[in-house]
């Protein structure tokens, strides 16, 4: 099966996802640094070694001229004269008769056969690169150059080592290798800090995005004030903002309106279903008014519901900062429940407990919950209030089916509906516990689903200290 590609994606994609911005864009600048200096040391180093090995030839081919001079003027002390190497030169020479045979050498080529086969014509000048048999493993340039003379034609052999050469490139290629590092680092150090800096005010923007709810759609992102692609960028997000703020705007507005136009028919309904409980109507027609009147409380308390909901996303809610005992809410509940469903079984496990805030407030968002425990409960509802550190915990139990983990959060948003056998089929509105989320974050605290074979609710409420 060709061509299929690892669980990443590649080593680049990998890369992506685990590196950020500023590392992949320092590592960049590394990598192209690190190529462009490659290839122009190769070519420094090369150019180096060409110009030093062109000197060789150059020192080579005046020596040779030298030794030339002398031969061809036939005097033998200028010839040995010439033949002596100056202080610290590495210069070989011989001069071979017409047959090839060595007639004059440096003395470090006593007895040593001809340095090479080239033998140019009168005039003529040679130039080869090879190893000397009784030299080390640099190699040496060779200058050949022809004279003639009465007696026939000379030849004189001029080698040069390249070793100075090979020790200035090998410095040369150590120093730039270990400037190499050096070089990368500060390039990455200092490209890391500049896209730092650049994405600065993108770090502004994802921080006021990331604080932006649903409440606070006025809040917007800070623009820079050069005129740049992250400018644009705040500016557009800024747009969007806008555009989101009208819209939800238009929505809290239109639920409040339909929400205030509903109450008055609601009421009249409600009304004359009263009216028609209270005559004497068939026992078919008593009880349609009963189902009546209980959709229409259904409604009403829906009604209220969104009402309530609207004023909490038009104003935050502010509560009442009361003392309030959370085991006096917890008995009222008990009460209420068991009057309601004397068929459920419902046991408290109260201890003392108070806290700071709005005891309307609080107790209805008890009673959602206690109602949605009461709605599925199959036998047994438990009531528990006890402190925890510097909480207040009330902890609502039913033995119905409980939720799965996946949904333990969706359970609290507006009109959700689950798959389950906790689906809202028997009268829900599916807003209550929306609201009793709402209402316990306005008092400081939280709510959840705790895991368990049961289903258990815990309200965490602060201490009143």
């Amino acid at each position: 099966m060709a061509g299929r590609r690892g669980p990443e994606g590649g080593p680049v994609r990998w890369l992506r996802r685990r590196l950020g911005v500023r590392l992949r864009s320092a590592l960049a600048a590394a990598l192209v640094v690190a190529f462009a200096f490659a290839v122009g040391a190769a070519a420094f180093v090369f150019t180096a070694r060409a110009d030093l090995a062109g000197n060789v030839d150059a020192a080579a081919r005046q020596r040779a001229d030298e030794v030339a001079a002398a031969v061809a003027g036939g005097n033998q002390d200028a010839l040995a004269q010439t033949l002596k190497p100056s202080p610290g030169e590495q210069t070989l020479v011989q001069v071979l008769d017409p047959s090839g045979r060595v007639v004059s050498a440096s003395a470090a080529l006593a007895g040593v056969a001809p340095l090479s086969p080239l033998r140019p014509a009168p005039g003529q000048v040679l130039h080869e690169q090879r190893l000397l048999p009784f030299a080390d493993e640099d190699p040496y340039r060779v200058v050949a150059e022809g004279i003639a003379t009465t007696a026939g034609t000379r030849t004189v052999l001029v080698a040069q080592s390249l070793r100075p050469v090979n020790e200035s490139t090998e410095a040369v290629a150590a120093i730039l290798a270990a400037g190499l590092p050096v070089m990368l680092l500060v390039v990455g150090a200092a490209v890391f800090l500049f896209v730092g800096g650049a994405l600065r005010p993108v770090e502004a923007i994802r921080r006021r995005v990331a604080g932006i709810t649903a409440r606070d759609l006025h809040a917007r992102v800070p623009v820079p004030p050069a005129h740049d692609e992250v400018a644009a960028l705040a500016e557009t997000m800024n747009s969007m903002l806008d555009r989101l703020e009208t819209a939800a705007a238009s929505q809290r507005q239109f639920v409040a309106d339909a929400s205030h136009e509903l109450r008055s028919p609601l009421a009249t309904l409600q009304a004359g279903l009263d009216r028609l409980a209270l005559t004497d109507s068939p026992g078919a027609h008593a009880e349609l008014v009963g189902l009546l009147r209980s959709e229409t409380e259904r409604l009403g308390r829906l009604v209220s519901d969104l009402l309530l909901l609207a004023r909490i996303d038009e104003h935050a809610h502010v509560p009442r900062d009361d003392d309030v005992d959370l085991d006096d809410l917890a008995y009222t509940e008990r009460y209420r429940i068991a009057t309601r469903r004397p068929d459920l079984t419902v046991r408290t496990q109260v201890a003392p407990v108070r806290v700071g805030g709005d005891a309307h407030d609080l107790g209805r968002a008890l009673r959602n919950l206690t109602d949605n425990a009461a709605r599925h409960a199959r036998s047994e509802i438990v009531l528990r209030v006890a402190a925890s550190d510097t909480w207040g915990l009330i902890d609502v139990t039913d033995d119905g089916p409980g939720v799965p983990e996946a949904e333990r959060e969706r359970i609290f948003d507006r009109f959700i509906r689950l798959d389950d056998s906790r689906a809202r089929t028997d009268g829900g509105s599916g807003l209550g516990l929306a609201i009793t989320k709402e209402i316990v974050a306005a008092h400081g605290g939280t709510v959840d689903v705790l895991p368990g074979p049961t289903m258990t609710v815990r309200i965490r409420l602060p201490l009143r200290h």
